[in-house]
């Protein structure tokens, strides 16, 4: 697909996906707006990268949610990944617990060390929005002082990998402008 000019939403998270080291990535990509836009921008950027998308299977549409990534993907050079995961509703912590655990799994084993290969690196789109969100929860939970830490911008996998989330200092209503310049069509969960 040949690059043509960015608009204004599309070139700023282009800009903070430049701030990733040089290596191959995983991007987490749930098809939601967030995601598809940073999976968008590591395509533009011809990065050595992978989306992964994982399938929890809790809803009747995933499975539908994660071919059309793929269909919007794999056009800009982006090879999509799909796994599918167990997820224990019944679990004492709940379904998006375990979802969040499965998943987590998931992301750890896509980046882990193997052999001569070593460990990589994992895309998440949490914006400004999800660390507001999460410091709120954590208060409302309280969690006290430890809550306004909020979403650390890298974490470590226990398998070698390492998280990073670029957009953390961009909103939601950017990754949504971007995903409408870019010509995409994220899937908005209604459970999130």
């Amino acid at each position: 697909m040949a690059k043509r000019a960015l608009g204004e939403h599309a070139l700023a998270v282009v800009q903070a996906v430049r701030a990733v080291p040089d290596a191959p990535v995983v991007v987490g990509c749930s098809g939601g707006p967030d995601s598809l836009a940073l999976a968008a921008a590591v395509a533009h950027l011809g990065l050595e990268a992978r989306a992964l998308v994982i399938d929890h299977g809790l809803q009747p549409e995933t499975a539908d949610v994660a071919v059309r990534v793929r269909e919007q993907m794999q056009p800009r050079g982006l090879p999509v990944e799909i796994r599918s995961v167990h997820v224990d509703p019944t679990t004492y912590s709940g379904p998006e617990a375990s979802a969040r655990e499965a998943r987590y799994r998931a992301f750890d084993d896509a980046t882990a060390a193997s052999g001569d290969v070593p460990a990589g690196t994992l895309l998440l789109a949490h914006t400004l929005d999800d660390q507001a969100e999460q410091v709120l929860l954590g208060l409302a939970r309280g969690s006290g002082t430890r809550s306004l830490a909020g979403i650390p911008p890298e974490r470590q996998l226990p398998g070698g990998g390492r998280i990073l989330r670029p957009l953390l200092h961009l909103r939601r209503v950017d990754t949504l402008a971007a995903c409408r310049e870019w010509g995409l069509d994220p899937w908005h969960d209604p459970h999130n």
